[in-house]
């Protein structure tokens, strides 16, 4: 079972039902999603913010990750934290053709992706990632 604390950010069209959805179908992929997961839709300027405070990058992301486990004494119901640029991914959208709300479900993916464990820093690894994350935005977005 997967719980979802899904914080939107005003102006942004990303619906909690939609991130619901998403987070239900990458958990049927990867049985390593569950427990507790929280998503937070923010600006660029915040996305900025904790890319600089958390990973020492002075720029502007997509989505970033965290994960609870990874942590002393967190529950260990907790999957960790995603934050999501609404910005970022409507730019995105823009640039790759798509919808912002299947950049939406693909940066969902990703960073449900991290949390788990699944990285892209060499080739092999991140083919794996990949295919597993279309497949998620795929199943979502079409049904």
């Amino acid at each position: 079972m997967i719980n979802v604390n899904f914080t939107p950010k005003a102006g942004c069209a990303f619906s909690e039902k939609m991130a619901m959805k998403t987070v239900r179908i990458a958990a049927k992929f990867e049985k390593k999603i569950k427990g507790e997961v929280e998503i937070n839709i923010v600006s660029d300027k915040k996305i900025r913010e904790i890319n600089r405070i958390y990973r020492g990058k002075d720029s502007v992301t997509d989505v970033l990750s965290f994960a609870w486990k990874e942590e002393e004494g967190v529950n260990e119901k907790s999957l960790g934290q995603i934050f999501i640029s609404c910005d970022k991914i409507k730019r995105q959208a823009k640039e790759f053709g798509v919808s912002a709300n299947e950049e939406f479900v693909r940066m969902l993916a990703h960073g449900l992706l991290h949390l788990v464990g699944y990285d892209h820093a060499n080739k092999k690894e991140e083919k794996k990632m990949f295919d597993l994350q279309e497949k998620i935005v795929a199943e979502t977005v079409i049904k």
